[in-house]
């Protein structure tokens, strides 16, 4: 078995240029997720949420993004969860994403808010009927006795809710704001391309390249 100390890879699946990079994160995140899924990378649309107990306990998990346009990047959850608690204590959040096959990965940093009722009504019930009927049966993060528990709030909430059943009030979406994006490209020799963008009192965006 190789050793983990052992293991390594050199990066030389592309580069990162200022001068081709776009002038605008958004524009260059646009342009590497279309990428991403032209490339059929498994799960484009998995990023690492990272959140902030009012302790200082950071706590990191896998979610999906639904939307993500100027005015933010966008999932659903259960707002009881144990990251829903986290971000009413404190609202700031980092966003990862990982393309392994084109050696990239973004991070995103800014603010987070609820998304609008309307909004979180209108992809909830875009949503297959048994996801609809598991944001009723999972009391998320809460300790379970067994997974017959799941099972049995589910079928209880096709008896109670048929076909249609209505957004639970405790799920819902949230929208992180970003005010900071970075964009690694690896590269042979361990000498990665980063480039970062930093939004400015102003709204106006700055970019400059970081050492690896």
């Amino acid at each position: 078995m190789k050793h983990l100390a052992d293991m390594r890879k050199s990066y030389e699946a592309g580069a990162l240029d200022e001068t081709l990079a776009a002038s605008e994160p958004l524009r260059q995140f646009q342009t590497w997720f279309d990428e991403a899924m032209a490339a059929k990378v498994p799960e484009p649309n998995a990023m690492t949420l990272a959140t902030v107990s009012a302790e200082g306990r950071p706590s990191t998990r896998v979610v999906l993004i639904k939307d993500f346009d100027a005015h933010g990047f966008v999932w659903y959850t259960n707002y009881a969860s144990r990251k829903g608690q986290e971000l009413a204590q404190n609202p700031w959040a980092a966003l990862q994403f990982h393309w392994v096959l084109q050696e990239r990965v973004v991070r995103i940093e800014g603010r987070v808010e609820k998304t609008s009722a309307e909004a979180s009504d209108l992809y909830y019930a875009s949503r297959p009927l048994d996801s609809r009927l598991g944001a009723w049966a999972s009391p998320q993060s809460q300790a379970i006795s067994s997974r017959a528990v799941l099972v049995t709030n589910a079928a209880k909430a096709a008896v109670t809710h048929g076909l249609h059943p209505p957004r639970p009030p405790h799920w819902g979406g949230y929208r992180l704001i970003p005010d900071r994006f970075e964009f690694w490209q690896g590269r042979p020799s361990r000498l990665h391309d980063r480039l970062v963008y930093q939004l400015d009192d102003q709204g106006v965006w700055h970019r400059e390249r970081l050492a690896p």
